[in-house]
């Protein structure tokens, strides 16, 4: 049995990294992670339209062949090199620690550290919580240097853009062309004319693709990119449209590493950190659900790599994490210290 120290932290850095990339997929189940596809939902047709090329692409007969089918980069690079926390068949638990157990609560804890009560809608309302984004962007090191794409235009009221002063380019907002104009407008025009139903989420490889514009261009120090479309389809109960986002994510993270490792400033120097805002439900017929009565909506998951971070893979200890420690440790992986500061409410 872990100690009560060892149950409440993970293994960090041995040396801050000058960067770092925070990628949270919105409502990934912490199962698909480690057991990679559910077999009664990948068979059933109410759930899967064409169960037999779905099996073809991510189904095998043992649980790690099959999570490797799922997220290859997870499970040949990030096991390897990296930590990955959330297992419950090994008692290894991460949690949300908000009682509500959706994404703005989600969201509103890991980066501020607090499971505001007063959070209990995804409205769009201007946070009165400081998160560790902006607490960062206010350092000497970091300021002008922090910033957020993500596929939910919910961002600039979660992560309060305004306050904060950070730049935060959510849902189908453009890049301003007035700085970079021969790479902005071109991510801009697909953008324009990529929109079929332009609602309140961008498709998450638009999202991905002007991260990494302005990455190429700017050379931030710390980056988070949310993306969100595995919720989405799980929302419209179609899992074989959600395993599929999550390979694509999986790829995704697999092309960031490979750009990090081989552009001079982010090569040896820069940490990713990947998790979600909430689990969903356990059963069959509530998976596509989460909430404060659907049993298994607060378990997630947690998976980092960097060069400072120890390798120690899948974690296998019993060990209780939330995510109201994420803010905390996202400060001290680029050698800071925030601290929690509980909103003033008038």
């Amino acid at each position: 049995m872990a100690s009560a120290s060892a149950r409440a932290r993970v293994s960090g850095a041995t040396n801050p990294a000058g960067n770092l990339f925070i990628i949270t997929i919105d409502g990934f189940r912490w199962q698909e992670i480690f057991r990679g596809a559910d077999e009664s939902l990948i068979n059933n047709i109410k759930y899967t339209e064409d169960t037999a090329i779905i099996k073809m692409l991510y189904w095998a007969d043992s649980e790690k062949e099959r999570r490797r089918k799922l997220m290859p980069f997870f499970w040949n690079v990030l096991a390897r090199k990296g930590q990955i926390y959330g297992n419950r068949d090994l008692n290894n638990k991460v949690n949300s620690a908000n009682i509500y157990s959706f994404s703005y609560p989600g969201y509103n804890e890991i980066f501020t550290g607090n499971a505001d009560l007063f959070i209990a809608s995804n409205s769009k309302k201007k946070n009165n919580n400081i998160n560790v984004l902006e607490f960062l962007n206010s350092k000497e090191e970091f300021k002008g240097k922090v910033v957020a794409f993500t596929s939910w235009d919910v961002f600039p009221y979660i992560l309060n853009e305004e306050r904060s002063g950070m730049l935060v380019n959510s849902g189908y907002e453009k890049l301003d062309e007035n700085f970079d104009p021969d790479h902005s407008a071109p991510i801009n025009k697909v953008q324009t004319e990529a929109i079929y139903n332009k609602d309140r989420l961008r498709y998450d490889q638009l999202t991905f693709l002007t991260a990494r514009e302005y990455l190429q261009q700017h050379q931030p120090k710390v980056v988070f990119i949310g993306l969100g479309e595995t919720d989405d389809h799980a929302h419209h109960r179609r899992y074989d449209l959600y395993l599929q986002q999550a390979n694509k994510v999986d790829g995704m993270l697999a092309e960031l590493w490979h750009w990090v490792q081989t552009t001079a400033g982010y090569k040896d120097n820069t940490t990713l950190l990947i998790t979600t805002d909430h689990g969903r439900g356990k059963k069959q017929d509530n998976w596509p659900s989460h909430g404060s009565f659907i049993a298994g909506s607060s378990e997630t998951w947690l998976a980092m790599i960097g060069p400072h971070l120890n390798p120690l893979g899948e974690i296998s200890e019993d060990q209780q994490l939330y995510q109201k420690q994420l803010a905390t440790m996202i400060a001290e992986l680029v050698g800071e210290k925030f601290e929690q500061k509980v909103a003033r409410r008038m």
